[in-house]
């Protein structure tokens, strides 16, 4: 296995801080993210970045490039789930959510394939989500920030080939995280009154049932360890139950109007 030096955002819990850890161990030299500043994660050099904020963005990625010079691993991880009506949610979460999810991973990819040019090559891993494959119901917004990454990941990957950077969407299905507690935060900010407000929290109930019964993170961090030692990775692997494997693939088979039906049987909706 040859050691590589690796970025990893958002590894303050779930997915992010399994992974870092794993990679780790595994002998890689590891960098990950977070927006304050936590206990150091055993073999993880820990790096304060918001995606919100550009100069800390270029601060981090610079750092590891003169210290190391060279980033071979860039896996963009973090972002924020928001939940609600998209007629109602305030325009602060929605403009978050995509300042998170899309345009700070694109800035932080930008600054980091000068120095993979450079060096002949590197491996682009994307985190996107079923979400991002078909828009879910009170998590349009996440959905939508979701699909953008998929549009630049494609588009990406044809452009970057001629360099030898190869670009990885992740599309994970429910895990056990604070995904569904996170949302429920945002019930604080619909009125009781609100139009949506009885069917968001019956969609939000299911949700939730789907993610307690989800699959821990650390079954998606010992996956993308395998990723990033992988000389030829896929250019898409989605990591989730057989059902929600299954959604994905009938999706493309069946006419919208039935495939809708589906999913509103699924959350509730009628």
């Amino acid at each position: 296995m040859t050691k590589k030096v690796i970025l990893i955002t958002g590894i303050s819990s779930g997915f992010g801080k399994q992974t870092a850890i794993l990679l780790a161990e595994s002998g890689h030299t590891v960098y990950g993210t977070v927006r304050k500043q936590i206990e150091t994660p055993g073999g993880v050099n820990v790096l304060t970045m918001d995606l919100l904020d550009t100069k800390s963005i270029e601060k981090s990625a610079q750092e590891i490039i003169q210290k190391e010079g060279r980033i071979d691993v860039l896996i963009n991880n973090a972002g924020m789930h928001t939940g609600g009506p998209l007629e109602t949610l305030p325009d602060e979460y929605i403009r978050k959510q995509f300042e998170t999810n899309f345009f700070g991973l694109v800035e932080l990819t930008r600054l980091v394939l000068p120095v993979m040019r450079k060096q002949g090559g590197g491996t682009i891993i994307n985190i996107g989500s079923i979400g991002g494959l078909m828009g879910l119901p009170f998590q349009g917004y996440y959905s939508a920030s979701k699909f953008a990454i998929e549009g630049f990941s494609e588009a990406l990957r044809m452009e970057v080939k001629q360099f030898g950077i190869k670009v990885v969407v992740i599309n994970p299905g429910d895990f056990h995280t604070n995904n569904t507690a996170n949302r429920r935060g945002f019930l604080a900010a619909i009125s009781d009154n609100d139009a949506y407000s009885a069917q968001f929290i019956k969609t939000i109930s299911v949700i939730e049932k789907d993610e307690n019964n989800g699959w821990n993170p650390e079954v998606l961090a010992r996956k993308m360890v395998r990723i990033v030692n992988c000389k030829n990775p896929r250019q898409r692997y989605i990591i989730a139950s057989f059902e929600q494997k299954l959604a994905v693939f009938i999706k493309k088979i069946l006419p919208e109007k039935i495939f809708g039906k589906i999913l509103e049987s699924h959350y509730g909706i009628k």
